[in-house]
């Protein structure tokens, strides 16, 4: 009677992203984080199961705000953001930076859109976008449709050439 005790509190205390990274084609884990922009700050103001319908969702995680690498993959997506809007989609950074980190970042790089603010990690983890020997996400890119599946992963994301932008506009133009 104590083991099956001791797994019903297993299975009712296990975390909501059990089961695996999500895959093209599975349903992508629903999260609520905190955000900022260039012009506030909003706490617990975005869910991505509330955002769906509308867009294609870009999740792009990254390491965290005022490194090079991280400033050039935003800056890109903001340089870029006409022609991301123009293929439906909606972009959102994520790392696990403070939002006012986020908010003073997105105001110097003068970014259109949300940094959704992961301090603990846990929607890194459950999009294996997080890597426990530094402590911090690793650069992927998920795109979400506007049914809520999985529609591209791009795990390594690199950010020294076009290459994996160039990759994810095609991966946009194919979901159109």
């Amino acid at each position: 009677m104590r083991l099956f005790t001791l797994l019903i509190a297993i299975v009712l205390t296990a975390p909501a992203f059990a089961g695996g990274p999500p895959q093209v084609g599975s349903n992508a884990p629903d999260f609520t984080l905190s955000y900022a922009t260039k012009d506030t700050i909003v706490s617990k103001g975005f869910t991505l199961s509330t955002s769906l319908g509308t867009n294609t969702i870009i999740l792009a995680f990254y390491p965290g705000n005022w490194s090079g690498g991280c400033t050039k993959e935003m800056c890109t997506m903001r340089d870029n953001f006409a022609s991301l809007s123009e293929l439906g989609a909606t972009v959102y950074g994520i790392s696990g930076d403070y939002v006012w980190s986020h908010r003073e970042w997105a105001k110097q790089l003068d970014l259109q859109f949300a940094l959704l603010s992961d301090h603990d990690h846990a929607v890194a983890k459950a999009y294996s976008s997080y890597n426990p020997e530094t402590g911090y996400n690793k650069r992927t890119v998920y795109v979400i449709d506007r049914s809520g599946k999985v529609a591209y992963i791009d795990p390594d994301y690199r950010v020294a050439t076009d290459d994996s932008f160039n990759k994810l506009k095609s991966a946009l133009k194919a979901i159109q």
